[in-house]
């Protein structure tokens, strides 16, 4: 592994989202040069899920929405009435209003994941959110917040990395997540870019399924799940809110 250093809890908001706006162009194909294009399969899997889990769903908001893969997938469920994307890096943001082409139900948002003031208690059926939870500096604090604007009866569906379970599998996942993945992303900015380092170098202080599973539970979710994909090389979480 190279030897970048995360930035601190107090810098790591602002550090994510100017260098996130950085990286926003090249982004897209980046996930699907590293994932070999099946991280449209899981965004496809979270939706399912999510729809799955509340079948009346009427709303859903997509927290850290990128470049808006899974708000898009959400727009195009003819039952759900509200679609709300939000994140706090415009530049990604610009690459999302084309993928939900102007839809009148769909709102694009600059905003906070652990600060979601802009929704009252009780606003949303579903809440997704993909490649982002990591990034958050509090993640207690965003959960909160998540199961606040979640409906009684609502579901949140999280995507995220994972750890790779069979361990004879974990030092090739290792040398190809810090070591070749970054490369990706150098070929395609066209230059090498620390965010590019920071995507895999961030998944060593995220919790592992089982631990964000349980710290979940602690929070007060229900029915509390997880499903790995490609070995546990990327994991969705799904949490109900209790009636």
């Amino acid at each position: 592994m190279n030897q970048y250093k995360l930035p601190s809890q107090e810098k790591k908001p602002e550090y994510v989202r100017k260098n996130f706006d950085g990286i926003a162009k090249a982004y897209d194909r980046f996930n699907d040069w590293n994932s070999f294009f099946l991280h449209r399969l899981w965004k496809d899997w979270v939706v399912k899920e999510a729809k799955k889990a509340v079948p009346g769903a009427k709303s859903a908001l997509d927290l850290c929405c990128g470049t808006g893969d899974i708000t898009s997938r959400l727009s195009q469920d003819p039952n759900l009435e509200t679609v709300v994307g939000l994140d706090f890096s415009e530049q990604m943001l610009s690459f999302a209003f084309p993928k939900v082409n102007g839809k009148s139900h769909v709102k694009l948002l600059v905003g906070d994941a652990m600060d979601l003031k802009q929704f009252k208690n009780e606003s949303f059926d579903i809440v997704t959110m993909g490649f982002g939870l990591r990034n958050v500096s509090d993640l207690n604090k965003c959960l909160l917040e998540i199961k606040r604007v979640l409906k009684k009866g609502g579901v949140f569906v999280n995507l995220d990395v994972g750890r790779v379970r069979p361990k004879f599998l974990k030092f090739f996942a290792d040398v190809y997540f810090f070591q070749i993945v970054p490369l990706f992303g150098y070929l395609l900015y066209g230059k090498q870019n620390e965010m590019f380092d920071y995507l895999p170098h961030s998944s060593k202080s995220y919790p592992d399924q089982e631990t964000l599973a349980e710290i979940l539970t602690d929070l007060g979710f229900q029915e509390v799940r997880f499903q790995n994909f490609v070995f546990g090389n990327a994991v969705a979480h799904v949490a109900k809110k209790g009636l």
